[in-house]
């Protein structure tokens, strides 16, 4: 059983690796196994898709510990970071709660990565690690830690369609429909969801807007887990690992539903600095029964097929290309900006094998 983070060569990894699909240049080899069931019971399969979810589950936790670091609670549970007091009180502009919530969310993503890495190791699997990709810098506001990062949360392209699909009645992207960004001016920027430096801390209404992208930010990254989760348990073949991924993907809808309702708090307003606006919500185009901006139920829409009544579901949870769809939305979303092209090849090595799984095999 190795670690993924040894350096080898891109050539050793094709021929050594290319069968599970999960190595490349800067991390470790994957031994092959060709039996249809490997040591424990898990199938290579099985493995894959536990590796690529340890992979998601550490960058979600380092993009959260920058969160934490900044504008959570600073615990034993949560260590790091002593907080950033005027971050902070714009963060509870959407909710008071949003310390503990942002505390919360991170120790969860922290149980996820080390709980799967360690039941792959139990089974003689080999185990994901990223630490040699922590090149990014960090923040240098008050209250961050000044090590290297996986992500990059001071150039966000932030999609917020995820907004208007929940409360959409008609449409489902497992169809191959498109929906509207709630803010349109995040998805086509660069913009901060932490403070870069103390210069960013004032003036009050950006600072705000800062906290305002966060606030999309945090259920933009859970929605993905929402639909990650459910996606890829319909190609496990293990009980037990079908098992884990009906228990930690719903932890990931609960954080999305958290989200969802506090980015509806997010106040209207312009960025003094860029101009990126926020708008009002309950305002047209959007208002109205679907987009009042206290809802965090999913609307009824359709699924399966268009013949059958409207169903409130999880969207999407088609399993074709389900993780290489999870690295895209990802990088599309900035919070790569400045990583190797190793780093790359590995996600994009790491989703291939996912995807590739079947029951069975």
């Amino acid at each position: 059983m190795k670690t993924w983070g040894q350096p080898t060569s891109r050539r050793s990894f094709m021929v050594k690796g290319l069968a599970l699909g999960a190595g490349a240049a800067g991390v470790g080899l994957l031994e092959t196994r060709l039996p249809a069931l490997a040591e424990g019971g898990l199938t290579p399969g099985d493995a894959a898709i536990l590796r690529f979810l340890a992979a998601a589950e550490i960058l979600e936790t380092d993009l959260w510990q920058q969160y934490n670091e900044l504008g959570g609670v600073q615990d034993s549970e949560v260590p790091g970071g002593s907080g950033s007091a005027a971050y902070t009180a714009a963060l509870e502009v959407l909710d008071s709660d949003m310390p503990q919530y942002i505390h919360d969310n991170t120790e969860d993503e922290m149980t996820h990565f080390s709980f799967i890495n360690a039941y792959l190791a139990d089974h003689g699997m080999d185990t994901v690690n990223l630490d040699s990709f922590r090149t990014l810098p960090s923040s240098q506001a008050t209250g961050a830690q000044r090590k290297g990062r996986l992500t990059n949360l001071m150039q966000l392209t932030l999609d917020t369609s995820w907004w208007t699909r929940y409360r959409s009645r008609t449409k489902n992207p497992d169809f191959g429909d498109t929906f509207p960004q709630a803010v349109p001016g995040l998805a086509s920027g660069m913009f901060p969801g932490i403070p870069r430096s103390d210069a960013d801390l004032t003036p009050s209404d950006h600072v705000q807007a800062i906290a305002n992208t966060a606030g999309f930010h945090f259920a933009f990254i859970e929605q993905g887990g929402t639909s990650l989760y459910p996606s890829l348990a319909q190609r496990v073949t293990h009980p037990e690992v079908l098992r884990i991924l009906l228990s930690i993907g719903p932890t990931e809808t609960q954080h999305f539903q958290t989200w969802q309702d506090k980015a509806g708090n997010a106040p209207p307003l312009t960025d003094p600095t860029n101009g990126l606006v926020f708008p009002d919500l309950n305002s047209s185009p959007f208002g109205g029964e679907d987009f009042q901006t206290n809802l965090i139920m999913p609307e009824p829409t359709i699924f399966l097929d268009r013949k059958f009544p409207v169903c409130s579901i999880i969207r999407p949870t088609e399993t074709n290309g389900a993780a290489m769809g999870a690295v895209k939305a990802l990088t599309a979303n900035g919070l790569f900006r400045g990583q190797s092209a190793t780093f790359f090849r590995v996600l994009h090595d790491l989703a291939v094998a996912a995807d590739a799984a079947r029951h069975g095999t």
